[in-house]
């Protein structure tokens, strides 16, 4: 038997958001410490690694490791019956063929139960090393999104370069070219708010090109975290990573775009 319960339903609502338009279906493995998810786009340029503890869900049993196959659109339209502040719980058996989800509103006046029927799918779990990257920036999330969504209205290519004192986004397109800077945060220049900062820890200066339209479907995860920090490195794909408090993190894996010429 596999149960979890989260207050903050709508928590996972944007955690589905934030993965459907880049994987279709995909895999919730569950066991005794929490849920991961793996999945690739179609053609295999992006992967996205979702790891949400145990200890983020205010109940949470797995008497033996589960695999839930999901199919996201779907379960995206069963979660917009969901109300804003109402608890999800999760429940689903060890050799079931669907998965329960329960809506309860704050007072309990409410309670919406839904079944999904799961998938089998055929999907290897990729091992992911732990890699130390040259430059590693951490700056607040809406900046990334703000950057990434007006840079696509001139080019589809950006070009991101780090140095010890900023890190520049550039793009260039028909119509013309641009770059927007955003340097490194002094101690005093924000009082108080680090998810406000912009924080580079460098080993060496990068510079890398990335589709931009893959950085615009990795900005939907801002509304799950205040900061996002990219990590790169020399002929290494981009991590994006936006962290949850003490439910987890969702990781997004870039390759870089190779010039053609």
């Amino acid at each position: 038997m596999f149960e979890c319960a989260l207050i903050q339903g709508e928590l996972f609502r944007k955690l589905i958001a934030s993965v459907q338009d880049l994987v279709q279906d995909g895999n919730f493995m569950c066991d005794a410490n929490g849920i991961s998810l793996q999945g690739m786009d179609s053609s295999h340029v992006a992967l996205v690694a979702l790891a949400l503890k145990k200890e983020g869900f205010v109940e949470y049993r797995c008497d033996r490791d589960v695999t839930l196959g999901i199919n996201f659109a779907n379960l995206a339209k069963m979660l917009k019956c969901m109300g804003a502040k109402d608890r999800l719980s999760i429940r689903a058996q060890d050799e079931g063929d669907s998965a329960s989800f329960v809506f309860e509103s704050e007072d309990s006046s409410r309670v919406s139960n839904f079944e999904l029927k799961l998938m089998q799918i055929d999907q290897e779990q990729l091992g992911v090393p732990e890699t130390q990257y040259k430059a590693v920036i951490r700056m607040p999330s809406s900046e990334f999104q703000r950057i990434c969504k007006d840079l696509s209205a001139i080019g589809d290519t950006v070009s991101i370069s780090v140095t010890k004192e900023a890190v520049k986004f550039s793009v260039g397109g028909d119509i013309g070219s641009g770059d927007m800077s955003l340097r490194q945060s002094e101690s005093g220049d924000v009082d108080g708010d680090d998810s406000e900062k912009v924080m580079i820890e460098l080993e060496e200066p990068v510079q890398q090109n990335f589709a931009l339209r893959y950085l615009n479907n990795f900005t939907k995860a801002t509304a799950l975290s205040k900061t996002v920090t990219l990590s790169l490195g020399t002929d290494m794909p981009l991590v994006t990573e936006y962290k949850m408090d003490n439910l987890g993190s969702i990781r997004y894996y870039l390759a870089p775009k190779i010039d053609e010429e």
